[in-house]
């Protein structure tokens, strides 16, 4: 990996070696783009049977199956791999990418591009995942991935867009150059937070969105509560210090509409079930794939509270996957809510 430095900052100028840290459906879509960039690839699995199915048949049955995948990725089960590679895509969930980040932190070498790609909150803490890199592994360059993508098209070679964000420019045009293709195109942007925030809140408004197709309540209804939690994934962006752009942009509205319109959606798709009558306990036990908006949402409503800011239809997916409602009376709240003006 060639460097320059700036000041007592070094600077990536070229990606060669790309480290995927999360087996995943969205990790192994990434481990293939980065393949098919050109990089040599090394994807991380937590489970021996997925890294030995990716070695030995170029597949992710578990996670990612009927897909074939370039025959240049190679799966490890070995963690301490990962921190040979130029930069690190890390995909774990995020309630876990403490864990991995402090395990992976040490054995990092100064300014590592770390592209932060789960989209959530640390529930535990209310942080945003660029603060806990920075904690985890404080030598490391953060750069965050999102925007409205799902892994099994990324992996087939369909076109997508997506935000790369990241401080330093240098190190964004790296990291775009080495993963960016005609079908999987990186749009930089320098606003790490509202990047987080679009990723973060949208997978918790998908949640109320999948309630209202199980519900039955119509297109109509759908349209109106995206719409509305547009208003309240913006509001809180930018008393966090987000950018406007940013929250219209790829990782922010245009997530959302993709989330909210699919029952491809993990998390839509949970809440189409959840308002078909199912529990939630029922939910989760029955999927290998985590819907990370269910953990998010607890934290996202403590952020809105520590900014002042008002996200009654966050808050009532937070109070419904945390026990404290159910489906019909969070519906009833929000319905019952006093008229006001638009804006």
């Amino acid at each position: 990996m060639a460097e320059k430095i700036a000041g007592e900052k070094k600077i990536t100028t070229a990606i060669k070696s790309i480290g995927v840290v999360g087996a995943g459906a969205w990790g192994t879509a990434l481990a293939q783009v980065a393949a098919r960039a050109g990089c040599r690839v090394t994807l991380w699995a937590r489970e021996a049977e997925v890294a030995d199915g990716i070695n030995a048949r170029h597949e992710n049955a578990t996670f990612l199956p009927g897909i074939a995948l370039d025959a240049g990725i190679r799966a490890t089960t070995a963690l301490a791999e990962m921190s040979a590679a130029d930069a690190l895509l890390m995909v774990t969930p995020a309630q876990h990418m403490r864990r991995v980040l402090t395990e992976l932190g040490p054995a990092l070498a100064p300014a590592t591009p770390v592209v932060l790609c789960a989209k959530g909150i640390e529930q535990e803490t209310g942080k945003l995942l660029t603060e806990v890199l920075a904690e985890a592994a404080p030598q490391a360059q953060a750069a965050v991935l999102s925007g409205p993508s799902f892994a099994a098209e990324v992996a087939r070679g369909q076109p997508t867009a997506v935000t790369l964000a990241c401080a330093d420019e240098r190190t964004a045009e790296a990291l775009a150059a080495a993963i960016g293709l005609p079908t999987f195109r990186p749009y930089y942007s320098a606003d790490l937070i509202g990047a987080e925030i679009g990723g973060a809140v949208k997978n918790v408004l998908a949640i109320a969105c999948g309630i209202v197709e199980g519900k039955k309540f119509g297109e109509s209804a759908r349209a109106a509560l995206t719409t509305r939690g547009f208003a309240e994934l913006t509001r809180l962006g930018l008393a966090m210090g987000a950018r406007a752009e940013t929250l219209t942009g790829l990782s922010g509205l245009g997530d959302l509409i993709l989330t909210c319109n699919s029952i491809k959606s993990r998390n839509m798709s949970l809440g189409m079930a959840l308002g078909e009558g199912k529990t939630l306990e029922e939910i989760m036990g029955s999927r290998h794939s985590v819907s990370e908006g269910v953990f998010s949402a607890a934290a996202v409503v403590a952020l809105a509270k520590k900014h002042k800011v008002e996200m009654p239809i966050a808050e009532a997916v937070a109070a419904l996957v945390t026990g404290k409602t159910s489906v019909d009376e969070a519906i009833a709240a929000l319905l019952s809510r006093p008229f006001r003006a638009e804006i």
